[in-house]
């Protein structure tokens, strides 16, 4: 279960599948590079064909089953700052409910699994556009 979790964590990133058009106008706000709160992760999170893809780009512990290149796509809508959907992680092919709520320089996501039984939230920070 606790691996599974780790899993999971990259998953939340906030960020990759299709978005919807309305969607990625508003979603420019979140493009950029993002450090986990956590210290272990850094994301770059950009437009990808008709989706948004979050790519890890600095992994701390490999062991933990994340690796820099593992990527997340994020089928979101919303508006504003706030965004839900669902992302799908193809190197575990795993599906996510996701809900993401940001600002210029914070992100808040949060993933859900197995019908919202399981679920993890995460802070992000920020760390270039």
């Amino acid at each position: 279960m606790r691996k599974y979790l780790k899993v999971q964590s990259f998953a939340m990133l906030v960020a990759s599948a299709l978005i919807l058009p309305p969607a990625q106008a508003r979603s420019e706000g979140i493009v950029g590079n993002w450090a986990r709160g956590d210290g272990n992760a850094r994301v770059r999170i950009a437009p990808c064909g008709g989706a948004l893809c979050a790519i890890n780009t600095w992994i701390r512990d490999p062991s933990s089953g994340e690796h820099v290149g593992d990527r997340l796509v994020m089928k979101v809508s919303g508006a504003g700052s706030s965004m839900s959907g669902t992302a799908y992680d193809p190197q575990r092919k795993l599906n996510y409910s996701l809900e993401i709520n940001y600002g210029p320089e914070a992100m808040q996501t949060r993933g859900c699994v197995l019908a919202g039984i399981v679920c993890k939230s995460i802070s992000w920070t920020r760390v270039s556009r």
